[in-house]
């Protein structure tokens, strides 16, 4: 499984370059090779290739993004966590398994919400369960928790809430989609060019129309890949991992 999940995006990119290849070489059999190698065809696949870098790079920023959000959201849950962990022991009247099953329920409903179910970006669950934590702080407050601590329970708060509305907005948000779609009719138009490029032999042009198309259709696939950061429950080994989630909610119900 482990394998296949390294190679799920060649597995999928495959079968659309073989169509290219077996398109060209059809071509070349069929006699529908009519243009000619000058100039312009190199420079319009470099152009393709510059827009595709130029579309990765912001893409590759919101994932890098999405990869420290996990690492602050764990953080202020921490916060959070100490905070009233601390209160509870020193105030031995004040319960604190209502503010633990809070926390945990927050990190499950977050990582159903990344799954299929959800179409991998409906955080409108997690959002609630961020905002239901207004209730423990209220009952912080009724319990004589000073408002010092108050202020830094709700500094992590607030931080956990803007990582979370991140998260939902890099999810559900395409970069650009104009900048989608003219480098994909600029891609099909690269491939649709070279396919009735004129080449000396059949096996030289597939050769090169199956490099290229391999390099243009896997960058497309990528991209639309790593626009949602998270896919639980697609096994791959693309997606951003949540296990510092994961770890703290396994700590807070062991009681730590």
């Amino acid at each position: 499984m482990r394998f296949f999940s390294r190679f799920r995006l060649f597995v999928a990119v495959l079968p659309v370059v073989l169509v290219i290849v077996g398109l060209k070489v059809a071509a070349h059999a069929l006699g529908l090779e009519f243009l000619a190698l000058d100039g312009l065809i190199p420079s319009l696949v470099a152009g393709a290739i510059f827009l595709i870098g130029f579309l990765l790079s912001h893409v590759l920023s919101d994932y890098k993004e999405a990869e420290r959000t996990v690492s602050e959201m764990r953080v202020a849950l921490e916060a959070i966590h100490g905070e009233v962990r601390a209160f509870a022991a020193a105030n031995t009247t004040f319960d604190d398994a209502p503010s633990r099953r809070a926390l945990t329920d927050f990190v499950a409903v977050f990582e159903t919400c990344l799954g299929r179910e959800h179409q991998h970006g409906d955080l409108s669950p997690a959002i609630a369960r961020v905002d239901a934590l207004e209730g423990v702080f209220a009952e912080l407050e009724r319990a004589g928790m000073s408002e010092r601590y108050l202020v830094r329970l709700r500094g992590a708060h607030d931080s956990l809430r803007r990582t979370v509305f991140r998260i939902a907005y890099i999810q559900r948000m395409q970069f650009v989609p104009s900048v989608h779609v003219m480098v994909q009719t600029l891609v099909a138009s690269c491939l649709f060019v070279m396919l009735f490029l004129r080449t000396a032999a059949v096996l030289e042009g597939a050769l090169v129309i199956g490099f290229v198309g391999y390099m243009f259709v896997y960058a497309i696939f990528l991209v639309r890949h790593l626009e949602k950061p998270f896919r639980k429950g697609e096994q791959t080994v693309d997606d951003v991992s949540i296990f510092l989630l994961r770890d703290f909610a396994a700590k807070v119900t062991a009681g730590g």
